[in-house]
């Protein structure tokens, strides 16, 4: 008896010490929060909606309302000016649409990524994601050698090869819609060219047939999963904790391992076929491999580092280059006023390809008002919206004194929409980006900027020149109307209604 009276004595004074610990560690956390606010509260910027939490409340009534984050950039960037202040537990977070300050920043090597951003890319919820590749890699040295490694694989001369593959599986859709025109149907665009951007990356990049107009495939849901997971894991610090949350963090999980167990499969054959001196295709993966060999010092890790990058671009690369393409033909097809930009997209692509079936690299640089309406459209509807770096070191940015140790925020969709920038910003105009107009500095980078800028871009450019040239080519499509033109915020942005269409056979293609 005397010895439980002890052992519970014991167990007291140690669940005691361990509150009061508890305790300290807790007002010594407030502390550091009450220290940061003083640090940085010279800065402009929207009132915390607590101490504690600082303005991570408003961020939650966004994503439940399935609202727009980038839209409250947008509003405090023109409320408070080139920088302003948010607040988020320890975390400060500087929205940035000053342009010096985006050159100076954005154009240097020295301003990594941002570790938060980073660390929560890298792994979803505990499984591996996006590893240590080229989006979340904060070392130089070790993304500078992934870099040297990746870029021949999307150089202007290998992607020039690519064409073959980028006209047919365009083609594929042009029979689809084809068949639906036929038919006088309506369709959804979005989900079409969902399939056609992933086909082309699994085709163009790794060699892999997928024909995803005709079969099905569980690789658009599993990017879908990991993009929803990747948001909620950013802007919810708190989002794994709760227990209602454990099916879809599963689902995540079991994404990301499809993902990785795939690639890791395709890249393992390629190898294997380059070994055994096979036939293999001369796409990006082949590239890839063929100058990693070249390295010197190749270890186990940057294989892992390769697995990386696939799953990156296999995301990447289809998503945003699908929401480009809806995007697009949304915004040609959304207000009257663009009939007259329509006729002469048509005309353009009339002149420069004609009735060819397959479009040559030089017929792309010859569509320049094509570029210039994609390059208006990614302007107001960037699908990549924003970037971030690590301010390490104190610095100044429009007169006003940054304390190093917080994160610079980068929003190409605040700053796309700001009217300082671009004169009635929500019209779509893509005179803007005439070859002779003012070019826009440095408030317009919908692939980032600098060394960390999109390693895809050409690649994503291309692919959408062929499709839209060969649906403009073909096809008529107007806007079925009472659709919404909301936007839904997945990490890219993609529009809410998928861009249902009315599409008809040209008369002149009949």
């Amino acid at each position: 008896m005397a010895l439980w009276h002890l052992l519970l004595n014991w167990a007291s004074t140690l669940l005691l010490l361990l509150l009061s610990l508890l305790f300290v560690a807790f007002l010594g956390f407030c502390a550091y929060i009450k220290y940061k606010h003083m640090k940085y509260d010279h800065i402009p910027g929207p009132p915390r909606d607590s101490f504690f939490f600082g303005h991570s409340p408003t961020f939650f009534k966004i994503m439940e309302g399935d609202g727009i984050v980038y839209e409250k950039f947008l509003e405090w960037s023109e409320t408070y000016g080139p920088v302003y202040r948010i607040n988020l537990l320890h975390y400060v977070i500087l929205g940035v649409s000053c342009p010096d300050a985006t050159k100076e920043i954005l154009m240097s090597s020295k301003y990594t990524k941002d570790e938060f951003i980073a660390n929560r890319l890298s792994n979803l919820f505990g499984q591996r994601f996006l590893g240590n590749g080229l989006v979340t890699a904060r070392d130089h040295e070790q993304w500078y050698k992934q870099r040297r490694i990746m870029d021949p694989a999307f150089s202007s001369l290998y992607l020039r090869g690519l064409m073959g593959t980028f006209n047919e599986r365009a083609e594929k859709l042009m029979e689809k819609l084809s068949d639906e025109a036929d038919n006088k149907g309506n369709v959804k665009m979005l989900p079409l060219v969902n399939c056609v951007t992933l086909d082309v990356i699994a085709k163009a990049a790794f060699g892999v047939d997928l024909d995803l107009l005709n079969t099905s495939s569980p690789f658009p849901k599993a990017i879908e999963t990991c993009l929803k997971g990747m948001v909620y894991s950013i802007r919810d610090a708190f989002f794994q904790f709760n227990l209602k949350n454990r099916p879809f963090i599963k689902e995540v999980r079991e994404a990301c391992r499809l993902l990785r167990r795939t690639g890791a499969q395709w890249i393992h054959d390629r190898k294997t076929a380059i070994q055994n001196g096979d036939d293999v295709p001369k796409d990006i993966l082949t590239q890839i491999i063929k100058t990693a060999g070249k390295e010197e010092n190749t270890t186990k890790e940057d294989e892992e580092f390769m697995l990386d990058n696939f799953v990156a671009f296999f995301i990447a690369g289809q998503e945003t280059t699908a929401n480009l393409i809806a995007f697009c033909i949304m915004s040609l097809g959304r207000h009257p006023d663009i009939l007259e930009r329509y006729i002469l997209i048509q005309k353009e692509v009339d002149d420069v390809i004609g009735m060819k079936m397959d479009l040559s690299y030089d017929d792309l640089g010859k569509l320049t008002y094509l570029t210039q309406v994609l390059k208006e459209t990614l302007r107001i509807y960037p699908t990549a919206p924003g970037t971030s770096r690590d301010i390490i070191k104190d610095m100044v940015i429009n007169g006003i004194r940054i304390p190093g140790g917080c994160i610079a925020l980068f929003s190409s969709y605040a700053s796309g929409r700001m009217d300082k920038f671009f004169k009635d910003p929500l019209t779509f105009d893509p005179e803007r980006f005439h070859p002779d107009a003012p070019k826009p500095y440095y408030c317009y980078y919908p692939f980032a900027l600098g060394p960390r800028a999109c390693l895809g871009k050409n690649f994503a450019q291309m692919e959408a020149k062929v499709v839209m040239a060969k649906l403009l080519q073909r096809f008529d499509f107007t806007l079925i109307p009472g659709q919404t033109f909301d936007l839904v915020d997945t990490g890219s942005l993609r529009p809410k209604s998928g861009v249902l269409c009315s599409i008809r056979h040209r008369k002149h293609s009949q």
